[in-house]
């Protein structure tokens, strides 16, 4: 069996072309259930976010499974094979497992180590454990990629930092006022940037988050879209400003709407509290010399973009102990994996061996003192155990897939093992993982 995975990304791919990829926009069971009916794979889990559409399967032949998967991915979206395949990258195995661990420590971002990722690929994980696609191969490799982006975000500094100007704007809020709880947000303007700072500062636990913008309906809009906020008329502008904490300013406004002037006339009443504003619009939406207005903390657009390349230097620097957990993780996965690929023919010599003991207790059983059976089952029982422990540790440690195979190959031809029947028995610990995790192996249709 071989771990593949399929797909386009950021890196290969313009956003016109993943948009027509998205299996969100459609839901990832109804996908997963469409890729089963294919029978495409044993194991499938599908990783879709604006970035990505990976399919990672179980499958016998690279090949075969790579032109499958690449069938489908057209077919199911209706998108001509000629506009996807120049955009397709697919890697096998090891290479496969490196590319997911990668992906959950942030490192194959567009921002670089940005930590939605991380969820995401759980949430992958999750519809496929629901739609029944994801068996003991894939069910350890996304839990051992989890681990990976655990290990990434508490052992680097990777995620650190604001690395969007929305985000760098709550990092500024939180230098000035420390703990944002409690605190008051104004959005002016109801586009797309203040509306995401609003958010980051909804996450925060800010206490009230006002939008105002001078068409109300809009303002309605862009509160529901945020949560919990509310909408005002610009007519309210002076008594919002007079109690607010944090100002966002994004209007996309011809000139400046809030001068030195009026802003030193809002402070008066406000009695040395501090106002931090943050002005993300272009053109800018505050003079620049409301700034000198003693208790006014002022932010444009510039300020917060030095903050956002001072931190993504500093991320750049963490990349390299990522990476180098990845690579700890990827053989940590390799040793299992190989482990696994010998399981068959352990379970096998195990069998043949034990077939043989018992077959001679048997046959001395009626020359043993009943109360010495039991004894002589346990020591046989033992000394089949060590003379199988050395070569059952040198087979789960073999280096790789062919050594395993002619180890394997020399131990069934050397004691006769039958492998038709130990192949069923074989996959027992596949059943009890599958039995523990609640999900079972992807299934060809008219296999049951």
């Amino acid at each position: 069996m071989h771990l593949l995975l399929v797909g386009v990304s950021h890196r290969t791919a313009p956003v016109e072309l993943r948009e027509r990829l998205d299996f969100q926009a459609r839901g990832l069971d109804a996908a997963l259930t469409a890729l089963n009916e294919r029978g495409a794979g044993r194991e499938a889990v599908i990783v879709s976010t604006c970035n990505r559409a990976e399919l990672y399967t179980v499958c016998e032949n690279v090949a075969e499974g790579r032109s499958a998967i690449a069938d489908f991915l057209c077919e199911y979206h209706g998108v001509e094979r000629a506009s996807v395949l120049p955009h397709l990258y697919d890697v096998a195995d090891m290479e496969a497992a490196r590319h997911l661990f990668r992906v959950a420590a942030g490192l194959d971002s567009l921002v670089m180590g940005e930590p939605q990722i991380l969820g995401q690929v759980k949430d992958a994980h999750t519809a496929a454990t629901s739609a029944r696609t994801a068996g003991p191969l894939l069910n350890r490799l996304f839990h051992s990629s989890f681990a990976v982006g655990k290990r990434v975000r508490t052992e680097t500094g990777l995620g650190s930092g604001a690395v969007s100007v929305s985000y760098a704007a709550v990092s500024l809020s939180k230098k000035i006022f420390g703990d944002l709880r409690g605190r008051s947000v104004l959005v002016i303007g109801a586009g797309e940037m203040g509306k995401l700072t609003a958010l980051h500062m909804k996450s925060q636990g800010v206490h009230q988050v006002t939008i105002v913008s001078r068409t109300i309906a809009h303002a309605a809009r862009t509160a529901e879209a945020i949560g919990g906020a509310s909408a005002a008329p610009w007519d309210e502008l002076d008594t919002l400003l007079g109690t607010a904490d944090i100002v966002i300013t994004a209007t996309g406004a011809p000139s400046v709407i809030l001068t030195k002037a009026y802003l030193e006339s809002v402070m008066r009443p406000r009695r040395n509290r501090p106002l931090f504003i943050i002005d993300i619009a272009m053109p800018r939406d505050v003079e620049p010399a409301a700034g000198d207005i003693e208790q006014v903390f002022l932010y444009n657009i510039d300020d917060l973009q030095a903050t956002v390349r001072e931190n993504l230097a500093r991320r750049a620097s963490e990349v390299s102990r990522a990476e180098a957990i990845v690579a700890e993780e990827v053989e940590k996965f390799g040793q299992w994996l190989r482990a696994r690929g010998a399981v068959p023919t352990i379970v096998a010599l195990r069998q043949r061996f034990d077939a043989i003991r018992r077959s001679e207790l048997d046959r001395l059983a009626s020359s043993l003192p009943p109360d010495t059976r039991g004894r002589v089952d346990d020591i046989t029982r033992l000394i089949v155990e060590k003379l199988l422990l050395t070569p059952t540790e040198q087979l789960k440690s073999a280096a790789d897939p062919d050594t395993i195979g002619t180890y394997a190959e020399a131990l069934t031809r050397l004691f006769a093992l039958d492998t038709r029947a130990d192949a069923t028995d074989a996959d027992a610990p596949e059943r009890r993982e599958r039995r523990d995790r609640k999900v079972e192996p992807f299934v060809r249709p008219g296999s049951r």
